[in-house]
């Protein structure tokens, strides 16, 4: 199993899968992820996420009426550590661009475009269809696990 391996001064994008993952505590993937979050107090990178991650990860514990589980997510993704990057018109066309050229859903898009305007140095992500996106950072968590 290989470790995730964060350069000092690097601009950090989750994607929803990796927010879930820590949040849920996915056993293949925590060891790969506590680092992560156990290093982010220390200011050696900066990790953000689009404001529609928050949106992806309410509706399953609303859906479920689960109050731990949607206040373990609020609780993630209102730390001072995490900044969510507002969906803009900027964005929105940026997406469009991307959703047209590499085939992705509408809000694989809208995470990609953020990224990129955004300056994102790594894309953390399990989501294969990310790598259609010409020179765009993304690390597949299941890559460095297989290594």
């Amino acid at each position: 199993m290989g470790q995730l391996n964060l350069p000092d001064s690097s601009l950090i994008y989750l994607d929803t899968v990796t927010i879930i993952y820590s949040v849920e505590r996915f056993p293949s993937y925590i060891t790969l992820l506590d680092p992560m979050w156990q290093q982010l107090q220390s200011s050696r990178f900066q990790v953000i996420t689009s404001e529609l991650a928050l949106l992806e990860t309410l509706v399953l514990p609303i859906r479920q009426n689960n109050r731990v589980l949607l206040s373990r997510y609020e609780t993630l993704l209102t730390l001072s550590e995490v900044n969510l990057i507002p969906i803009s018109q900027s964005i929105l066309r940026s997406a469009a661009n991307i959703r047209a050229e590499a085939n992705l859903r509408t809000p694989d898009a809208i995470h990609a475009a953020t990224a990129i305007e955004s300056g994102c140095t790594m894309f953390l992500t399990n989501d294969l269809g990310f790598r259609r996106i010409a020179n765009f950072p993304v690390v597949i968590l299941q890559d460095i696990l297989d290594s």
